[in-house]
């Protein structure tokens, strides 16, 4: 374990860490970093994506690592349309109903075909990548800001699989369930613009 611990925070280091290059303007000014940064610092996204990880520990095996590979997967697709100026109605309101219909989802443990939950989380994920494809800095070398976004965005599937393990426990299932409906209120506050 503390082998893993001590891998699991060198990666960490590695992959925030920039590249020093002598002319300012070249290389991938916020790359990585900005891409990795941008859903963290995004509540609206951070909500969505630990939902998606609580979801798949109420669907149990398989969907707990199939909807936390799907997201990130479709979501870089979005990314792409983002980056290359395709438009794409509704980002916003996509974002915030994801928060909406994904914390629902936990609060009432809904139990769904694989299939059926991995073309909800898609189709949220395009959305969300969208969105981090439209907002990069001009500045940025595009591949390294996706694999940024992407790697955060699993990072944050695994802290809502981390804490969907509470449902273990009867206790737990009801914190976790929860969660489910603050996340969709919260969904329902950038939805209506209160937050």
């Amino acid at each position: 374990m503390c082998n893993l611990v001590r891998a699991f925070s060198c990666l960490i280091f590695v992959m925030v860490a920039q590249a020093a290059f002598a002319h300012t303007g070249d290389g991938e000014a916020g790359g990585f970093a900005s891409g990795f940064l941008h859903p963290i610092f995004g509540p609206d996204h951070v909500i969505a994506m630990v939902a998606v990880g609580l979801w798949g520990v109420f669907l149990g095996p398989p969907a707990i690592w199939v909807l936390p590979i799907v997201f990130p997967l479709v979501m870089a697709f979005g990314g792409a349309l983002g980056i290359a100026g395709v438009p794409l109605p509704a980002v916003e309101t996509g974002i915030a109903l994801s928060a909406v219909v994904l914390g629902l989802c936990v609060t009432f443990a809904l139990k769904l075909p694989i299939w059926f939950a991995a073309i909800i989380v898609g189709v949220f994920a395009i959305f969300h990548g969208h969105a981090h494809g439209v907002e990069m800095p001009q500045s940025s070398n595009a591949l390294s800001f996706a694999i940024g976004f992407v790697v955060a965005t699993g990072m944050l599937h695994l802290c809502g699989v981390g804490f969907g393990f509470l449902a273990r426990w009867p206790v737990g299932a009801l914190v976790v369930r929860a969660a489910g409906a603050l996340i969709a209120f919260a969904g329902g506050a950038y939805l209506t613009g209160i937050a």
